[in-house]
């Protein structure tokens, strides 16, 4: 027999949206376990992922691969300067421009940080094939909705 409720668009629990929120949710609580050790935010590690592949970047290009604002990410950048992983320079040409780097403590961590993603991941109870799996149709949707977002038009009824 099956549920009735299962194909009611209105249930909480039918909420691809509420899923996708509550395990963000649930990921940061894991991280923020394990972050605190180095007394760093999620939001600060994920800046420290983006430079650890490139530093150099400015703050509108860091802000471009985390999907954060110059409002939310430049006091998070001042923090992080402030505890001495990164450094802030003005661009020359561009005094306008604000570009990061990585000081030796924010290096550093990246060596001490090698285990986070897999033992977060374990956390998870999936195998490393579905996480793998899972990521890439969550990189496809977050890309559609960008897509889907960013080519509609407002309407005066959504529904």
């Amino acid at each position: 027999m099956s549920d009735p409720g299962r194909d009611d668009p209105q249930l909480l629990d039918n909420q691809l949206c509420f899923a996708v929120y509550a395990a963000a949710h649930a990921f940061g609580r894991a991280y923020r376990n394990l972050l605190a050790h180095h007394e760093l935010t999620y939001p600060q590690y994920l800046v420290l992922l983006v430079l650890w592949e490139e530093e150099g970047l400015s703050v509108k290009e860091i802000g471009g691969r985390l999907f954060l604002d110059s409002g939310t990410l430049t006091p998070l950048l001042k923090r992080l300067e402030a505890s001495g992983h990164v450094r802030r320079a003005r661009d020359r040409p561009d005094e306008r421009q604000v570009s990061i780097f990585l000081t030796d403590k924010g290096r550093g961590l990246k060596g001490k940080m090698d285990c986070l993603p897999l033992t977060v991941g374990g956390m998870t109870g999936m195998s490393l094939d579905e996480r793998r799996a899972l990521l890439d149709s969550l990189a496809s949707m977050r890309d559609a909705l960008h897509a889907g977002a960013a080519g509609t038009e407002p309407v005066a009824e959504p529904c």
